[in-house]
């Protein structure tokens, strides 16, 4: 039996390694267009910034290595340009030689992967984007022939351009970062990218939100506020599109994303045919609908499980969450399932929940501030989704939430994860308890909860806002309207609320439900604003800056 893979990398790679592991007399050929398999491409930004500085480290396998261990025919340099289904075939490029060559399969996996978008001409000013070696040793060049002062301007604010900002950064190079929506990293909702947006610029970056190039000529740059920049290189991440073009001139179906086709078994729509990787339509978690879902971690995945049913075996993949993580300087986000905004677009009933711990006790030396925002299904308690932005530890607690997300725990089940605890690790109550304890307590109407952008449209409506943080608090920084009670005295005072609904929020959340739940008692119609101060200001920035980009 002959298998042929398209592409070496993430999901060829592991398809071909997994399937040499099952079937020792099987014929299996990896045709790779560019020089490189096996290549760490997750990596390539932090080359371009020196924390990576061994080249060679990226490069995990070579042809000769994967002959040697896994008798696999790797061919670089080798591109598949056309697949005959009805006859088995595929055509075969030596970019080298130009000459073209038919090869026969019994099975085809094609893994070319996602290409980055179509990107417009940018008359005199060199322009990259960071997805192959090529990419980063062409940047480097530009880095390190740049004159004094160099500049780049980075267009896309999702995970590779924030790395590129970051790597850049650390070159000592001045960035400007575009994005055309309304805030960095789109995934996420607005009040939980205020945090990166700031440090960015903390860092001296130059981030302009709702803005696109307008124009480019004579290597200056005319954004779409009017302004103009000349920078030495342009680094476009501006996002992928799936590569599709085999796919299509072997007749095979292409989905509602664009992507190709798939069965649970990684199997087009022909069957001696299968695709695995960023090319492909996922099935969404949530929704069970067709979604493009551009993770390595899940290329990998169906790579060695699509080798398992070519060899026989009863695998299937598991519905996506798109489970993420991105560090940028000092702040890292992760995210994992469904954003309000998609819940919102889709018009699915939801419940939000915001929190702010440490990332371990605070007692202890070196605890790291933390938000976290959870989406819960109200009906069932589902966890739909969860945002994190802090430092240490976010990476640990989304992987918490995402085991919880795929072993069916709700969210009021998170208070009852055992989780381990030291000082310098967590807290007796960890933020994912946390999360638990404040979505049980809504659950059971133990309290309500409003949320920041909720808050003007209740105001206006004749509620009381009351800050129960201390004086000294309130003095630092105030919601415009807000009454200062702290909570501590808020029995004695309860005389000074007017009649009618009341708001109360602190610093976080947490003495804000200690407050509803003392006026709760004592008769008033009241509501906790959800994630307290911290939140609204961080919702408020964004909407402003929002405003102002409009």
């Amino acid at each position: 039996m002959r298998t042929i893979i398209v592409g070496g990398v993430a999901g060829g790679m592991s398809a071909a390694t997994r399937l040499r592991r099952l079937d020792e007399s099987r014929d299996i050929v990896v045709f790779e267009r560019g020089p490189y398999v096996s290549y760490a491409n997750c990596g390539l930004p932090y080359y371009v910034g020196g924390v990576i500085r061994d080249r060679s480290a990226l490069l995990l396998q070579t042809p000769q290595s994967l002959a040697s261990r896994f008798r696999l025919d790797v061919r670089t340099g080798h591109e598949v340009i056309a697949v005959d289904a009805a006859q088995r075939t595929v055509t075969v490029l030596d970019l080298a030689s130009g000459e073209t060559a038919t090869e026969g399969y019994d099975e085809l996996v094609l893994a070319a992967g996602a290409s980055a978008r179509e990107a417009a001409g940018h008359p005199g000013i060199p322009t990259h984007t960071l997805r192959t070696v090529e990419d980063v040793d062409a940047i480097g060049a530009l880095v390190d022939a740049a004159a004094d002062h160099p500049s780049a301007l980075v267009v896309g604010g999702g995970f590779i351009g924030l790395e590129a900002v970051e790597n850049l950064v650390r070159r000592g190079i001045h960035v400007t970062l575009v994005q055309r929506g309304p805030h960095l990293l789109s995934p996420l909702d607005p009040e939980m990218v205020a945090p990166l947006e700031a440090q960015l610029r903390s860092h001296g970056v130059d981030v302009r939100t709702g803005v696109t190039i307008d124009t480019v000529e004579d290597g200056v740059v005319v954004l779409g506020d009017g302004s103009a920049l000349r920078p030495d290189f342009i680094v476009d991440a501006s996002g992928v599109v799936p590569s599709v073009d085999l796919a299509r001139t072997a007749g095979l179906a292409l989905g509602p994303t664009g992507g190709i086709a798939v069965d649970a078994r990684n199997r087009t729509s022909d069957p001696h045919i299968y695709a695995v990787g960023d090319g492909v339509e996922k099935i969404d978690a949530l929704s069970g609908d067709a979604a493009l879902v551009t993770m390595a971690g899940l290329a990998n995945r169906h790579g060695r499980s699509v080798a398992d049913v070519i060899a026989g075996h009863d695998e299937r993949n598991t519905p996506a969450l798109g489970t993420a993580i991105v560090k940028v300087f000092d702040t890292v986000v992760a995210k994992v399932g469904w954003s309000e905004r998609q819940l919102v677009s889709a018009g699915r009933d939801h419940r939000v929940i915001h929190t702010h711990p440490t990332s371990h006790a605070t007692y202890y030396p070196g605890a790291q501030p933390m938000s976290m925002k959870l989406l819960v299904d109200p009906a069932t308690d589902a966890i739909l989704g969860a945002q994190l932005v802090g430092g240490e530890g976010v990476d640990k607690r989304v992987d918490v939430i995402a085991v919880a997300m795929a072993g069916g725990i709700t969210a009021s089940g998170l208070a009852r994860l055992e989780l381990a605890y030291a000082p310098q690790f967590g807290s007796a109550k960890d933020p994912v308890n946390q999360l638990g304890y404040v979505a049980d307590n809504l659950r059971t109407g133990a309290t309500r909860a409003i949320q920041w952008h909720e808050l003007d449209a209740a105001l206006a409506a004749g509620a009381t806002l009351v800050d129960v943080r201390t004086a000294g608090e309130h003095a630092a920084g105030a919601i415009p309207g807000a009454v200062n009670i702290p909570v501590d005295d808020l029995r004695d005072r309860l005389a000074e609320l007017p009649a009618g609904p009341v708001v109360v929020h602190c610093q976080v959340g947490q003495r804000g439900h200690t407050a509803a739940r003392i006026l709760t008692q004592h008769g008033f119609d009241v509501v906790n604003l959800d994630g307290g101060y911290r939140t609204w200001a961080a919702g408020a920035a964004t909407r402003e800056r929002e405003g102002v980009a409009a």
